[in-house]
């Protein structure tokens, strides 16, 4: 069992608030994320779970019992750091083995618990090395294996990829993912890159400053943003955001002359549009138009920077080549059923 319930819990350093009365349930078995920009407390977050810091108002409960008071020990989790921190004169196999053999476990088992590890993680050929002779990928993989041994109820990482180059991040993501499958175990993941958050969670806590503004699915979370803040921050590239007004059934976007206001509820102010939903025309047809400034071609995708005046700069990105160039004109047409509309306060108007 790995349920976590927090209820009401807050973080103060001193005099400043930095974990504002979070409540939030984590299903057994769950693989949550927690994403927001540097500074939201989404690391301090996973350290009052794990014990590394002090709640300071509220309730931390791991399958019903509170362990708000229990020290890191007490309450049977694992943790996984951005730094491997792999004791470098141990091969491989003492490195996964070494929290069980201070704890005392007889050999017999250590050995048992840490080969499965080795053959769930793929690190059977790597037991006899030392860390220097591993990729970062390798090391990683022997972090989470020293997690593995120890039977937690609940994994616990805290932006474990950074360290890797591209390339691996996709290939431990990949193992990760796995991992959650064959062990079905709760895990809360803690990064800055919503793709890791967007691949890899059942569900995903969007913090900001604190407080949690959004929770839930990948496809909730970018299909149904409830702010403006969630909505830009899910999404790569993210959402272009325009000032708009609704009156007499026309939609205005600053300058431009009005468009259909189909499904536009009043109140409006912005209007959202991911750069995926928008569809290229003739300069004369769009809702928009304006000059190509940058146009990145990627191979799959090509990215258009189009500077539509009073609009600033809207982002499109398009499958193939268009064969745009700079300064070359486009319209934009920016389809009702993909819009998404805010009001002044930046919250969603459904």
């Amino acid at each position: 069992m790995g349920a976590i319930t927090l209820e009401g819990v807050e973080k103060w350093f001193g005099s400043v608030q930095v974990i504002k009365g979070v409540d939030l349930e984590i299903a057994d078995g769950e693989f949550v994320i927690f994403v927001g920009p540097s500074g939201c407390g989404k690391s301090t977050l996973l350290r009052l779970i794990s014990g590394l810091e002090d709640i300071s108002r509220g309730r931390l409960l791991i399958d019903g019992r509170d362990v708000t008071a229990e020290p890191p020990s007490g309450r049977g989790l694992a943790m996984v750091f951005q730094s491997y921190a792999l004791y470098p004169h141990m091969t491989v196999r003492e490195n996964m083995g070494f929290g069980l053999k201070t704890a005392g476990a007889p050999k017999k088992e250590i050995k048992a618990k840490v080969d499965e590890a080795a053959r769930v993680l793929q690190l059977e050929p790597l037991l006899d090395r030392r860390p220097k002779d591993l990729s970062g990928g390798q090391r990683q993989r022997v972090a989470i294996g020293r997690s593995i041994v120890r039977d937690p109820t609940a994994f616990l990482f805290d932006e474990p990829l950074s360290n890797l180059d591209a390339a691996l991040r996709v290939e431990m993501r990949f193992e990760i993912a796995k991992l959650h499958q064959r062990l079905d175990a709760t895990m809360i993941y803690v990064t800055h890159d919503q793709v890791e958050a967007m691949t890899l969670a059942d569900k995903i806590v969007v913090l900001q400053a604190g407080v949690i503004e959004q929770v839930g699915t990948p496809r909730e979370l970018y299909e149904r943003p409830a702010n403006l803040f969630v909505a830009q921050f899910i999404g790569s590239p993210k959402m272009n955001v325009m000032p708009a007004t609704v009156e007499g059934g026309r939609l205005t976007l600053a300058d431009h002359a009005g468009a259909d206001a189909a499904g536009a509820p009043a109140g409006t102010t912005k209007v959202g549009v991911r750069p995926e939903h928008i569809v290229l025309t003739d300069p004369d047809s769009g809702d928009v138009a304006g000059a190509v400034e940058v146009a990145e071609y990627l191979g799959a995708d090509v990215m258009l920077f189009v500077d539509c005046g009073a609009l600033g700069v809207i982002n499109v990105r398009h499958v193939g080549d268009v064969g745009l160039r700079p300064g070359e004109r486009v319209g934009l047409t920016f389809p009702p059923e993909r819009r998404y509309y805010f009001d002044e306060a930046g919250e969603a108007l459904r």
